[in-house]
């Protein structure tokens, strides 16, 4: 091995310590606890722990050909638990991802897929932009398309990948649009000139991809008046609150569990039919374990009449993942073909034993991911996946109040 090689490793670890991502990485003592708390550590080549290990030691030609490079589905367990504070996550995972494709080493083809379906066409699904408003074809409350009829706004809601174009999700968009007009919010959208935020494509090693993202959104953003961003999407909310104000596009992004808990009082008295189920809630990690927002979906719940709330064995901090963060949505076919498995299964499983009939989400992703689950696991017909918003609707007799 060259000389330039060794000092490869060493010398990107030291570049990240300078990136403002968390601790030095050369602080790494060793502990093992990051690898120890990772849901997929077991099946890796190199879990987190090793990729520090070998990246110093100069194996870093080893370390980037390895599988394991792409089986980090971006949960920041091993971030909440590292005591130096280094950013593994968001820092170290997405860099070497990136190495290794400057090195013409190429992601699964799945992932690459997705990449340039964000390239072409704005979006992770590969979908027309003129199709963006297909799901508000059968919607009853009016939808302000910012585009075309620009004005002042509280809201201005980016509805999302998946809530745009998956069927499945139209009906949380479609519920969420009825809530928000039902609490008088001033809101609009940007129609077909919406595009993906782009969190899942810098977590994988997309940087270029990721920065051309953030110039074209905050081109758009700017054009408009309006108080707050709501997004539905955890990661996309993620990005928005930490990555984009690193290049000078800073706005104030809410989940929409925190802006939807702000207006409790209001909430409370339109909740006019009960819900009769026994819930349990699935933290996601972007706006739970990394944000530490675990109370307000709660409290949404809470307010419905007939919900009964249960928590899973692992919950809050000690939430396991739905497989689907940093890119992982389109990577279960290379986690299980490399020894790993569906967490998304073993999620399911968990909701079932914590005597819940419904498994509420906060997460479009989460949404397709845990129906599929339900289904593997013969658990279709025991545990029913919602989203919080459906929930929500239902109970204010709003329409589309239960999904066959």
């Amino acid at each position: 091995m060259s000389t330039a090689r060794k000092q490869a490793g060493a010398e990107l670890l030291e570049q990240l310590g300078k990136s403002g991502y968390g601790k030095p990485p050369l602080g790494c003592m060793q502990c093992g606890l990051c690898a120890a708390t990772c849901p997929l550590g077991s099946a890796m080549e190199f879990p987190p722990r090793n990729l520090l290990l070998q990246a110093a030691s100069g194996n870093l030609d080893k370390l980037l050909e390895s599988p394991s490079l792409w089986m980090c589905v971006a949960c920041y367990a091993c971030s909440k638990r590292c005591p130096r504070g280094i950013e593994l996550t968001e820092s170290l995972w997405p860099a070497l991802r990136d190495a290794a494709m400057q090195r013409g080493i190429q992601p699964p083809a799945e992932l690459q897929e997705t990449f340039q379906n964000v390239l072409k066409y704005g979006n992770v699904l590969g979908k027309s932009p003129r199709a963006r408003l297909d799901w508000t074809k059968s919607l009853d409350v009016r939808v302000l398309d910012l585009s075309r009829e620009p004005r002042p706004v509280d809201v201005l809601w980016l509805v999302g990948c998946y809530p745009s174009y998956y069927p499945r999700n139209q009906v949380v968009a479609r519920a969420f649009a009825r809530i928000l007009t039902q609490l008088g919010v001033a809101w609009g959208i940007l129609g077909t000139k919406e595009k993906a935020v782009g969190e899942c494509d810098r977590m994988f090693g997309e940087e270029g991809l990721f920065e051309t993202l953030v110039e074209d959104n905050r081109k758009l953003f700017d054009k408009y008046d309006f108080g707050k961003l709501v997004v539905l999407d955890p990661h996309a909310y993620r990005a928005l609150q930490n990555f984009y104000p690193r290049f000078g596009a800073w706005y104030p992004a809410q989940h929409y569990t925190t802006f939807l808990a702000e207006y409790m009082e209001q909430l409370r008295p339109l909740m006019v039919k009960p819900v009769e189920t026994v819930v349990t809630y699935h933290d996601n990690c972007c706006v739970g374990r990394r944000c530490g927002c675990y109370d307000p979906p709660r409290e949404l719940l809470g307010l419905i009449s007939g919900v009964k709330l249960v928590e899973m064995a692992h919950n809050r901090d000690d939430s396991l993942c739905c497989g689907g963060g940093g890119g992982g949505m389109w990577l279960d076919a290379h986690i299980v073909a490399h020894g790993g498995q569906r967490l998304s299964d073993q999620r399911v499983r968990e909701a079932a034993d914590s005597g819940a009939d419904t498994l509420a989400v906060s997460c479009p992703y989460e949404l397709s991911r845990f129906e599929d689950a339900a289904k593997v696991t013969g658990l279709e017909g025991r545990v029913k996946v919602r989203d919080i918003i459906e929930l929500l609707a239902e109970a204010m007799d709003l329409g589309e109040r239960s999904v066959a």
